[in-house]
């Protein structure tokens, strides 16, 4: 883990969900200021009291386009730089094959999947460029080596995610900035792997994906940039 990100401000977005905890806190024990972004005040309370010295709530539908553009200009104006997206913005659903599959279950995907992370990464593009050591991340599924008919629009939105993210690595090439992929096949969460102690062995914890994010600080941006990296357990 980054030993000192004191200075820098850090956008961890799903900053409410099984990632975006573990990930603020991480954040935070390496001195960044962590602005936890998600819909839900109550859930974002949650997240600050793990380190109210060092996390601050955001709230902000990123379904949103202009809200977002709003939301990006206010974190700007207050504090002035940011050095980091974590768009950690999760939603999963499963299929029932190509023919009998509900296409609704895509629509959804897209919102959450793909839409929000094209918000993010428009209303927060220029000030990543501008940090020192600017930084978006996702997390994405080795799933996509595999697709699966019963699958297929969960992967193919995690597939337009990666794309996107590789068309803003491309707009970093020649900054120190950079966008990266990390690939999982599952996450892991304490209180899952303490309810089946031996199960969940291909998943990967939710603190070693965290720790993951908070190193790509420790390494140069042209090594990063336009990374896909998949993480074993």
């Amino acid at each position: 883990m980054a030993s000192d990100l004191t200075g820098s401000v850090v956008v961890v977005t799903g900053a409410a969900g099984d990632q975006g905890r573990p990930t603020a806190a991480a954040f935070a024990a390496a001195g960044a200021t962590v602005v936890a972004a998600g819909r839900d005040a109550d859930r974002l309370a949650e997240v600050v009291a793990l380190d109210p010295q060092h996390i601050v709530p955001s709230v902000v539908d990123l379904s949103d386009d202009g809200a977002t553009q709003d939301w990006a200009r206010a974190l700007l104006a207050e504090h002035g730089r940011i050095d980091g997206l974590m768009h950690l913005v999760g939603g999963w659903r499963g299929g029932k094959g190509i023919v009998d599959s509900d296409l609704a279950d895509w629509d959804v995907l897209h919102a959450s999947l793909i839409r929000t992370l094209q918000h993010a990464t428009r209303a927060l593009h220029d000030p990543i460029l501008r940090s020192p050591h600017g930084r978006i991340a996702i997390i994405s599924s080795t799933g996509l080596d595999t697709p699966r008919a019963t699958n297929a629009a969960y992967l193919t939105a995690k597939a337009g995610a990666e794309m996107w993210l590789r068309a803003v690595a491309d707009s970093y090439k020649e900054s120190q900035a950079a966008a990266t992929i990390g690939r999982i096949m599952a996450l892991v969460t304490p209180q899952m792997q303490a309810a089946k102690p031996e199960g969940y062995k291909k998943f990967t914890p939710v603190a070693d994906i965290a720790d993951w994010l908070v190193a790509l600080y420790d390494r140069p941006a042209d090594e990063v940039n336009g990374l896909i990296e998949t993480m074993t357990r």
